[in-house]
């Protein structure tokens, strides 16, 4: 057997033979630096992981729980992308840990740090309590009339368009990285005064059910603040599950304020329907 394919001797093969020295026990490592501390008071820590193919950051954090800091806190569940509880910020950006490839990174250490626009509990734990709280605000699904033909079936029509709108909106799996990046929450913290793009798209779901019954403009504009964003769509960028959020919720909800408090020709034509707004008159983006 020749020493070049012998492992047992590859670290030991010297330059001085015309072989450069190789190191075949030797891994690829990482440098996290990871956010330890409290609401109070913290610190960024370095921890160096060691690499293996098709790593993401939450495996590093489980290697540093298991082998550095078994105190480490952070929240999680199905590392599937689906649960939406490994939520953090990467590199300042807000991501799911379990969806983020460490070989997709950029060079240099990793900062990892926990959701900016909530308090936070301990090391990458953040109270998004808060969150539940705003879901409370929204009235719930309310029925609409039947029409006699639905009344004959005991069962609601819709069209397989207004299926297609709503549905989107219910892929939300409550991560909140689209509350942690919309500005008006994470820089200027107005959480008393903007309900957020989460509960935009949950407003949005039963605006534009075409069989619920209730008024949700007034909601939307008053309770839900939907007048302070600016449609930036940084909350459409960071969504793992590709909720098209402004385009498809906020903006239809923002015009149809617009047209109810605002546009006198369009109120003109809302009495007329008898108080009855048109379902889905805004087409989906694509």
């Amino acid at each position: 057997m020749g020493v070049e394919s012998d492992p047992g001797v590859a670290g030991a093969i010297s330059k001085a033979g015309g072989l450069e020295i190789q190191d075949a026990g030797k891994k690829e490592s990482r440098v996290l630096r990871v956010y330890r501390g409290n609401a109070h008071e913290g610190a960024f820590v370095d921890h160096e992981v060691d690499l293996s193919p098709g790593m993401v950051v939450l495996d590093a954090i489980h290697q540093i729980q298991n082998e550095q800091a078994s105190d480490l806190a952070c929240r999680w569940n199905c590392k599937a992308g689906k649960c939406g509880s490994c939520s953090a910020e990467v590199n300042g950006n807000p991501r799911l840990m379990c969806m983020t490839r460490i070989q997709d990174l950029p060079e240099g250490p990793i900062h990892v740090a926990p959701l900016k626009a909530f308090p936070i509990v301990k090391d990458l734990v953040t109270d998004v309590s808060w969150n539940y709280e705003q879901n409370k605000k929204i009235k719930p699904f309310t029925p609409g009339i039947m029409t006699a033909e639905e009344q004959a079936k005991g069962e609601f029509k819709m069209l397989q368009m207004d299926v297609d709108r709503v549905q989107e909106f219910r892929k939300c799996i409550e991560c909140f990285l689209c509350q942690d990046v919309c500005h008006v929450l994470r820089t200027h913290q107005k959480h008393d005064d903007f309900a957020g793009p989460r509960f935009m798209v949950r407003h949005a779901s039963l605006d534009m059910h075409p069989k619920d019954g209730a008024d949700r403009v007034k909601d939307v504009w008053k309770e839900g603040g939907i007048g302070m964003c600016n449609i930036t769509k940084c909350c459409t960028e960071v969504c793992p599950e590709h909720i098209k959020i402004t385009d498809n919720a906020i903006i239809p909800l923002k015009e149809r304020v617009v047209a109810d408090r605002f546009d006198p020709l369009a109120k003109i034509g809302l009495a007329l329907r008898g108080g009855k707004r048109k379902a889905n008159a805004l087409p989906m983006a694509e």
